[in-house]
């Protein structure tokens, strides 16, 4: 199935590893110029190496209050158009309730304040070039964690958003999503396997509770959605938050009792 990707540029936040760094290889294998936001670092170095012809590798805090303008400006200056914004970048900080409110804010501003600014940066293009907007929510919006006060606001926000922006947006062509995953198999996750006293019990433990194959969803198959709701093919799909999660955050519990 061609996507459409062909000469597009998608800017992806967070695409050096992990879901982003299987967003940014399932969209260059689609075609499309990618423009990766992230800190400095190997996986990012070794990507854009991979790839020089299709990536652009913006080492950036995004954390910064000038992070999206000069994202934006990168995109512009190399590939000459915006077409998709992916916002991948997050981190479950674990800011809680007990938490002071400058502790609390610093947590939207890493999870949630990027999102908004690098979309209203991008907006001239993206309604030029009639657009999609992507964004990764945490089923922690949808079910709570526990001590996570911050980072379940930031993803409660981004679905917000993303319903205001289809709304918004749909006069001009542009569509917003959000794709939620749940228990997903990345670097992240098995570092932190590997601190606990049973990593093998834990992680089955973990797997119990996913009804569909009892397995963690993988990175890419949470990419291969982000993808299809960028392109052209779901041209009709917007305002839509979808989960990839094998069942975990809706289905009845007796599924995994």
């Amino acid at each position: 199935m061609d996507l459409g990707f062909h000469e597009k540029v998608a800017i992806v936040t967070g695409g050096s590893k992990g879901i982003g760094a299987s967003i940014v290889r399932g969209l260059i294998e689609e075609g499309a110029l990618v423009v990766n936001a992230n800190r400095p670092g190997a996986e990012g170095d070794e990507l854009a190496q991979q790839f020089p012809d299709q990536i652009e590798f913006v080492q950036t805090d995004l954390c910064d209050q000038d992070s999206c303008s000069t994202i934006v400006k990168a995109a512009l200056n190399r590939f000459g158009r915006i077409d998709v914004v992916v916002n991948n970048a997050g981190v479950n900080d674990s800011v809680g309730l007990d938490a002071e409110i400058g502790d609390f804010e610093e947590s939207l501003r890493r999870n949630l304040l990027h999102v908004y600014d690098l979309v209203r940066l991008s907006l001239e293009q993206l309604k030029m070039h009639r657009g999609s907007i992507v964004n990764i929510g945490s089923k922690v919006a949808t079910t709570g964690q526990g001590g996570t006060s911050g980072y379940a606001a930031a993803k409660g926000a981004m679905c917000g958003l993303t319903r205001e922006w289809a709304v918004d947006l749909a006069p001009h062509g542009v569509r917003a999503n959000a794709v939620i995953p749940a228990e997903v198999w990345t670097p992240l996750y098995e570092k932190w396997l590997a601190s606990v006293n049973d990593p093998d019990t834990t992680r089955g433990a973990i797997e119990k509770t996913i009804p569909l194959g009892q397995r963690f969803t993988t990175s890419r198959e949470l990419a291969d959605m982000v993808i299809f709701l960028a392109s052209d093919r779901s041209s009709h799909t917007t305002g839509q938050i979808i989960y990839v999660d094998g069942g975990y955050t809706h289905l009845d519990r007796k599924c995994t009792s």
